[in-house]
Order: C-alpha cells, then structure tokens, then sequence
C-alpha cells in the first residue's frame, strides 16, 4: 500500500447530501434558490423550449472549443466535455462527447464550493482551472477543467464547465504518462482549483505557470483559452435566456430536468427484476516490469430503483494502474448513461442519485494519493465499467421486454500509444508529442438481436472519431502503411461482435532520428472486451514494432506492403505498460480491440457466416473452425458438412469436458412458455424449492437455481485461450505469468456454450452470478 501523505485527505470529493452541502458553504456566498412551487409552475410548453435551448447550449460549447482549439486530441478525437450545473454542481445537461468527462465534475464544484468560497472567494466572473484526479472534474491528471460560476443579480445561479484531455502537461515522459513512475510525482502535478480569470480577466501570473510545465506550452495554452471561451460564451447564453424567461424559471426548468431524469431511471429500475449480479475482471502489469494480473470485481445489487455498485474485494493500489474514487464513479457513469439511460435526457445528476457506491479505500479504484493514477481513465475506471456494463447487461437479459437494450461488451479500452520527437521535416526542428487516435475506431458488442456496429467508435465517447489520415501525417513526421478493418476480431457469437481496425505508421521518409513511445494497453492476455450467454470474447490488443523493414521508410519502395508479412524484418512485441523506440527502419503496429460477441457461434445462423466471409469480416478458417460453417468453392454453405461440422465442435467441447461420447441432446424448441428467461440459453422452471435451470435450446433440465447450484453441472472445458479463434494472441506468457485458459461452460445436454471466457487458472465459477435469482 503506498504511504499518506499528511493533509492529502483534504484534496478529496465525496457526494454529499444537498442540505449537508448548503451549511458547509459560508453565509457571505449568495445563492439562487427556489422552493418546489417554482417548479410545479412551469408549463410544458415552456420547460421543453428551455430544456433544448440549455441541450444546445452545450453543443455551441463544444463548437467554440473545437474550433479555437489546435490540440489534435480536439479537433480530430473529441475527446473533451461540458456541462451545465445547478448553484451546487449538480449537472443538469451534458454534452454527448467524452461522457467519462463529466463523471465528476460535480464533485469538483462541491470542493470549490468548500474551499474557495471564502479564500480567494467565488465571484462574478471568476472560473478555476484543475486537474486533480481526487476532486474530480478528470479521469487523470491530462484531463484539465474549467470551471466557471454563472451569477445573476448577485447571487450564483449556476456553473459551466469545459474539460479536454491536455497532450503533455509534464512530468518525466512526453505526453505526461509513465509506465515506470512510483508514485504521482513520477506524473504530471495535479493542480486543485485554482482562479485563473478573475472578474473576467485572465490571470497571466497562473496562466504562465500552467502552461510552462508543458512540453506544448501553445497548445495548452490555446486550450486554455478555448476553455475560458466556450464557458464565457455558455454564460452569456444562459443569461440571455434568463433575461427571456426569468430566472426563476430557468432555474425550475433545471430542477425539473434532473428530477425527471431521476424518476424516469428509478421507473426503468422498477420494471427489472431485483438482484445481485456480480463480475470479475483483471488489469495486466502494474507499471513497467511488472508482470501479475491485478483483480477489479463488483457486485451490483438491484432492489426498486435504486442500484448499489460494491467494489470491495478489488486488488490494492499499485504501480500506475489506479484511479482516486471520482474516476471509479466516473467509470459508472459512462457505462450507465449509454446503456441504461440512453432514451432517457442526459440530466446527469439526477440519474446520479440513483446509484451508489461501497468501495474499500487504498485499491485500485479508489486509490490514495500519492499513488500514480495516470493511467486511470483508460485502465481501472475503464476495467470498472466494463464489469458495470457486464452486469448491467445481464440484468436487462432477465426481462424479455428489455432484452433490446442488451449489449456485450465494447472494446475494452483504449490502445494508448504516444509518439514523440523531434520533426526535423523540411530543415525544420520542432517537438511534437501525440497519442496515436485512430485506435477511436473500436468495435461495439454485440446485441440479442444485431451484430455490433464495426469500428463504430467508443461507447464512452458517443461522438469520438478516428482521426483523418492525411491530418495526421501533416501535423506529424509520420506515414501510414495502411489503417483498416481486420478480419476476424469480432467476438464470434450468435450474434457478432462488431470488427476493430489495425494501422501501422513508419517515419516520414524525410525525417532522421528517433522517435520515442510509451504504451500501455490492458486486453493483451486476459481480454476485456468479453462476449455474454456463451459469446466469444473480441481480440486481443496487440502492439508491435518491426524493426529493420525491408524498405526503411519505404523511401525506394515500389509498392505499399500490405500486410506485416511484406514487411519484413524482425517483430518486437511491445508490452502492456512500457516504453520503445521507432526508427528509420522501423514500423509500428497498433491492433486495438473489437466487440464481444453475443450467444454461441454455433447457433449463429450459416448465411450470415457466408455474409461475413464474402465480406471479409471473418474468415473461411474461422467460419469453419469457430462458427462450425463449410462454404462451398462456390462460396455457399454446405449444409451437409455444415451440420457435420458443427456436430464434431460439439463432441469436441463434450470431450474436452470429461464427458462420456454419448448422443448429444438435439438443438429445438422446448415449450419454456412457463419458464422465467436468465438470457439467450438458460431458463428456469419454477417451483417452491427454487426452481431448476433448464437450457432453452434442448430443454435440457441442468440444476437447481438455488444457490446457483446448477452451475457445478454444467460441462466445463478449459483449453488454450487461441481455441477462442484467430483473434486472441496465442501467448498470453508473452504479458503474464499467470497460466490463462479458455474456460467454456455448456449445456451438458446439447453441449451449447453458455459462458465463454479467457481467464487466469483459479478464476471463479460464476456461480455468485445466479445466486440472487434463486
């Protein structure tokens, strides 16, 4: 455990109750209040003009920065937010970009509120710059905000904030993150909020000392006033709306706003089963050298409408791979607004209330200052909520009339990977630093009833995008080989997980030196982009530098490679956490992740295995091998071998189980009319000891639910994690040292996949995932 550091509690945000809140802010700060009759008074008419008028409000915010802006992270990615709040922080409209963004701003204004109201004071015209991971308002220390109070007629109405990921705010590596660092002063500096505009003037004194500790000092800079301006210009147009409707009204219209959103998720949660569902996921290699599996598990408990998220049991704060509380919260937020808001107005706090959280402190996603939490956001805020999304899908598989809105799980994380040197293109010698942002173009899970959307971009970022090619070889002394789709990394599934991309850059054929890198990426042994009720996992993420290319730099080539195989060379497989090198004669691969898959492979229907080979999304050797499809030379499905085909898989999951070579049990349509649904596979019969799980493509009878005592008889098979298909990298001892498996578990009747995952030797049975249903 990394030791306190005396007075760091104070640089902490909690939630806290709104009248507990009110009497730790002093008398002289004036606030704008209104009782309840206020906002039983506002019309329909008039709450949606200024609902829509305060949505839009925060999409010109995103217009200002983006276009003021010359950060690539902006610009190309979108990677950045805004919101609107409330006098006491609670957000009433977000904006549809970095979702993760806005996932603690809240808690930044409540700290404010604290500690700056009566020194330096909170005033008109003021705002206040932070990047502090254990107040909130970001992920990670790159993650900057601007907060900015809103007043009228003295008294603080409201806030505004504008938060972007910053490409280097320093510290020892380029680009701010270190794979090797101790502790937080091994990272770039968190900052607690601080006034940098005072009675709308920009403080040089704070605004110099913000941007020297940057490598890009211009771009942060333009950032910063980028910021300053889109929150400049959100006040203005909410005062302009107030001086149309009145303050008042405004100000019911917000309360109403979150008190709907509120209402309308508990009313969604009334309509779920109650419950407990609980997962397990891992983070790969602490920091640089490190080479173990670092445990997050959650259990979410359902009851009304209201969702308990428990973290305890997840492993102690290590190496670079943590995140302070506001990121973990973050982590729920971005999972829950898409998932199980996604038809409900992002008022984001009033769909805040209704979740909490019980985590232990010291751990990976609560982590204690001075731990290094540069990698929070992209590692375990992101593990979280891949384990929220798992079991909030599972939840909604449970009840048919919401089985539409289950999905498995995205991508996984983010692929990081900074590039930077020095480009001495054209004589010229100027620094740069970049992430490398085409890996935006994730692939999304799969659903019940649809594939995954293909490179589709980011769950957590609705509006990402990979960014233009051409731009990024003008900003940058860098050349794409090639950025694609790549067959076969969908999780296989009855439905498919949607495809991820690959792109492979060399240096610009004028440019000399060397480059450097800094990776760091979980998903490489233990995947995170898990498959649900039987679905495959999506690929493995792979980074890779090819040294000594046939072609450096490809300055005497005649022909662009194609593939790592026309590269020629020598392949280095770049870990999860650490750092590298790209020179002359060098080409880096990036292969990010894909979706889960949905359901098993061998039900998925043999026409749209056809679809996908004709369209290059799988291959013919994972038709046959993973999905059990043989196509024809005429590139149609041989019903014959098919059906052979998909038998042999069987026999083969019954045999890689222990089981005798008996009949398998026929794939059809047992009558479960009477059955209460679990997901795509399994059912349960009720009766008054609990009821007995029954497998709904045999009607195979399996166990009682009790307890989830049936899981224990269910056929389990382990295998090597490259039996999960071409996608999944054949050596996860290249990352771990943990021997990891692919563990299936299956109908013992007709041999159906129910569960599919690649995990470590000793992970647990998912037993605990059913026990609450009994």
């Amino acid at each position: 455990m990394t030791s306190r550091i005396p007075g760091a509690d104070e640089f902490t945000s909690r939630p806290l109750p709104r009248e507990e809140l009110l009497r730790s802010i002093p008398p002289a700060l004036a606030l704008h209040r209104i009782g309840d009759d206020a906002v039983d008074a506002v019309g329909a008419l008039t709450y949606e003009v200024v609902r829509h008028r305060l949505w839009a409000i925060t999409q010109e915010m995103g217009e200002t920065l983006r276009r003021m802006s010359g950060s690539h992270v902006v610009t190309e990615s979108n990677d950045f937010n805004f919101s609107i709040c409330d006098e006491l922080g609670e957000q009433v409209q977000v904006g549809t970009y970095n979702i993760g963004l806005i996932g603690s701003m809240d808690l930044a204004i409540v700290w404010t509120l604290r500690h700056r109201a009566e020194n330096p004071g909170i005033e008109e015209g003021d705002m206040f710059l932070c990047n502090d991971p254990w107040i909130g308002g970001g992920l990670h220390q790159n993650d900057a905000a601007i907060l900015a109070p809103v007043f009228f007629e003295g008294k603080l109405f409201g806030w505004t904030t504008a938060i972007a990921h910053q490409v280097d705010l320093g510290g020892p590596r380029p680009g701010s993150f270190s794979p090797s660092a101790r502790d937080v002063f091994g990272e770039a500096i968190p900052t607690p909020p601080l006034k940098v505009v005072r009675g709308g003037v920009l403080q040089r004194d704070v605004a110099d000392a913000w941007v020297r500790r940057s490598r890009l000092p211009h771009l942060v800079g333009l950032d910063l006033r980028a910021k300053i301006a889109a929150n400049k210009n959100a006040a203005e147009q909410i005062l302009r709306l107030i001086g149309k409707y009145g303050a008042d009204t405004v100000k019911a219209v917000m309360r109403r706003m979150t008190d709907d959103a509120e209402q309308r998720l508990r009313a969604k949660l009334e309509t779920l089963p109650d419950g407990t569902w609980s997962a397990v996921g891992y983070q790969e290699q602490s920091g640089t050298g490190d080479r173990g599996l670092h445990r997050i598990q959650v259990a979410m408990t359902k009851e009304a409408g209201k969702l308990v998220f428990d973290f305890r049991g997840t492993a102690g704060q290590t190496g670079v791979i943590n995140c302070p509380y506001p990121g973990l919260r973050a982590g729920i937020v971005f999972t829950l607004l898409p998932l199980l808001a996604g038809d409900i107005p992002w008022a984001a706090g009033g769909l805040m209330r209704c979740f909490e959280i019980i985590t232990d402190e010291d751990t990976i996603t609560n982590a204690s200052f001075p731990a290094a939490v540069g990698k929070g956001p992209f590692g375990p805020a992101w593990g979280a909520g891949n384990l929220v999304a798992e079991v909030l899908a599972r939840m909604l598989d449970a009840e048919p009339a919401h089985r539409t809105d289950v999905q498995s799980i995205c991508n996984g994380t983010t692929d990081l990977c900074v590039v930077s040197g020095v480009d001495n293109r054209g004589g010229g010698s100027k620094g740069f630093v970049s992430p490398v942002f085409d890996v935006m173009a994730g692939g999304y899970g799969a659903q019940v009833y649809h594939d995954g959307v293909d490179t589709g971009g980011r769950l957590i970022i609705p509006s990402a995008r990979a960014p233009d090619v051409e731009m990024t070889e003008y900003l940058y002394p860098l050349v794409a080989l090639w950025r694609r789709e790549e067959t076969d990394s969908g999780g296989p599934g009855r439905q498919r997980g949607g495809m991820s991309g690959s792109v492979c850059y060399v240096q610009h054929p004028d440019q000399d030196g060397t480059m450097s890198l800094v990776v760091s990426g979980t998903g490489k042994a233990a995947n995170q982009n898990v498959g649900l009720a039987g679905g495959y996992p999506g690929n493995s993420q792979l980074d890779l530098v090819v040294r000594g290319i046939d072609e450096p730099q490809l300055a005497q080539a005649a022909a662009i490679p194609g593939g790592l195989g026309e590269l020629g060379g020598n392949v280095e497989v770049l870990p999860c956490e650490g750092e590298s090198e790209l020179g002359p004669g060098d080409a880096l691969y990036l292969h990010w992740q894909a979706g889960g898959g949905y359901g098993d492979p061998l039900l998925r229907s043999p026409e749209s295995v056809r679809d996908d080979v004709s369209q290059v999304r799988v291959s013919a050797e994972a038709a046959r091998d993973v999905y059990g499809v043989v196509l024809g030379e005429d590139g149609e499905v041989d019903v014959t071998a098919t059906d052979r085909s998909r038998s042999k898989l069987r026999r083969d999951r019954a045999s890689g189980a222990g089981l005798p070579d008996a009949a398998l049990a026929p794939i059809s349509t047992p009558d479960l009319r009477a059955a209460r649904r679990l997901d795509d596979n399994l059912a349960v019969r009720e009766s008054p000891d609990g009821g007995t799980v029954v497998c709904v493509q045999c009607g195979t009878e399996i166990g009682p639910l009790s307890e989830g005592a049936f899981v224990a008889a269910l056929a389990r098979r382990e295998s090597a994690p490259s039996d999960a298909g071409p996608h999944i990298w054949h050596d996860p001892q290249e990352y771990v040292d943990a021997d990891m498996v692919f563990r299936q578990l299956c109908c013992p009747g007709c041999l159906t996949a129910v569960h599919s995952r690649i995990v470590p030797v000793g992970h647990p049975l998912p037993a605990d995932d059913y026990r609450s249903w009994a």
